[in-house]
């Protein structure tokens, strides 16, 4: 095989994730998101990055109505299509997750969130592409009273004709300077790994194949084996040197310096307190396992970049919280993207805190290109 796969992108967001995926040479060519302002971002993300629109363009809108005439009949046509040109089709997509996460409303599959991950589900089993990722908090994966609907999914995915493999994922395990886990299922259908010559002995289950850990660049145990530092006073635009022992491009500095945070087009954008500012001036440098108030170390990686729920990340050594730019190299996105000026902040936070970071997607994305032997990925595991 050496077309590259070509992608259907649904709960699209800003697009991390399609960008790693992009960049790592698959074809994203349909892009679906619901929140216009999500949508906007990805549009004027693009377009100043310099990439060419989605082959099939982009869709706003409910995911539901792909279930429904005339745009599911659109949908197979597009699919139909792709396939007719001996192209394989993937979909991807991470539908919200609050109902699944401990920290936001914990619904699970009730919840109109919840519901969504079904939706998806069914919109791949009824459309049939050659494989999927699905990604969700580990809340959906590890809580008992979820793992059920969980499995469920899974079982009705199997009974399509769809071997599975998953992971909890770590993004810093692939370079992103933020601890954040997620659980990533992955499938593909029995048809396409016969074509591929992957055969499963008795006892095997495609875990034992798939190369989850090939594109890792760090193990967690190695990661906490670290000696990072602990809190220390906040001192406004003081200067710390960096330990010894740490791998510097998981720091939250390491990152704010590669992005040039300080002249990246959004680096104007931070919510500014009416009150409390002394208040911002008492937390120390890395007291982060608050539920608000998380104040970053400068040597250390982030906390999970999320901004709801009165999560308040701020400086590690300015008073204030952090602003868009800072958030986005957090989530290790190229210095190039940028949020568009006229988004308003609560949109921007809520932009970037959904989406995947880009080093993970990338690392997820060879790791699919590798076992389906596409591209230099696909060379490198022929040779």
């Amino acid at each position: 095989m050496n077309k590259a796969p070509t992608i259907f992108s649904f709960f699209s967001g800003a697009g991390f994730l399609d960008l790693g995926f992009e960049k790592s040479g698959f074809n994203v060519a349909f892009v679906n998101e619901y929140h216009l302002p999500f949508m906007e971002t990805y549009q004027y993300s693009r377009n100043h990055m310099g990439m060419s629109q989605p082959e099939y363009g982009y869709h706003l809108g409910d995911i539901t109505e792909f279930e429904r005439n005339p745009k599911s009949e659109l949908l197979s046509k597009l699919i139909n299509q792709t396939k007719s040109e001996d192209r394989l089709v993937g979909f991807i997509g991470g539908p919200p997750c609050p109902d699944f996460s401990v920290g936001g409303k914990n619904k699970g599959h009730e919840g109109e969130n919840g519901k969504l991950s079904a939706t998806y589900i069914d919109l791949i089993c009824k459309q049939s592409p050659d494989f999927f990722l699905f990604e969700n908090v580990k809340g959906l994966w590890r809580t008992k009273k979820h793992r059920a609907f969980y499995e469920l999914m899974k079982d009705k995915l199997h009974s399509h004709d769809y071997v599975t493999t998953e992971r909890l994922i770590n993004s810093i395990e692939y370079g992103a300077p933020q601890l954040r886990e997620r659980i990533i299922l992955i499938g593909f259908k029995k048809s396409l790994l016969n074509k591929l010559g992957i055969e499963l002995e008795a006892g095997q289950t495609l875990t034992d194949v798939f190369p989850w850990e090939d594109h890792l660049k760090y193990h967690i145990e190695e990661i906490n084996a670290m000696p990072w530092p602990g809190m220390e006073p906040f001192a406004e635009n003081g200067k710390r040197e960096r330990p010894a022992g740490i791998s510097e491009e998981l720091t939250v500095d390491f990152w704010f310096e590669k992005n040039d945070v300080g002249n990246h087009p959004n680096a104007h954008q931070h919510f500014t307190p009416q009150a409390g500012l002394a208040r911002f001036l008492t937390i120390p440098e890395g007291d982060d396992l608050k539920k608000s108030y998380k104040r970053l170390h400068r040597w250390r990686p982030s906390p999970t970049v999320a901004y709801g729920n009165n999560e308040v990340h701020l400086h590690p050594y300015k008073a204030r919280r952090l602003s868009v730019a800072e958030a986005l190299a957090l989530q290790s996105l190229p210095k190039e993207f940028q949020l568009p000026q006229n988004i308003t902040l609560s949109n921007a936070f809520k932009t970037v805190g959904n989406g995947v970071p880009y080093e993970a997607s990338k690392g997820i994305a060879v790791t699919i290109l590798d076992f389906l032997k596409v591209g230099e990925y696909g060379e490198a595991n022929r040779s």
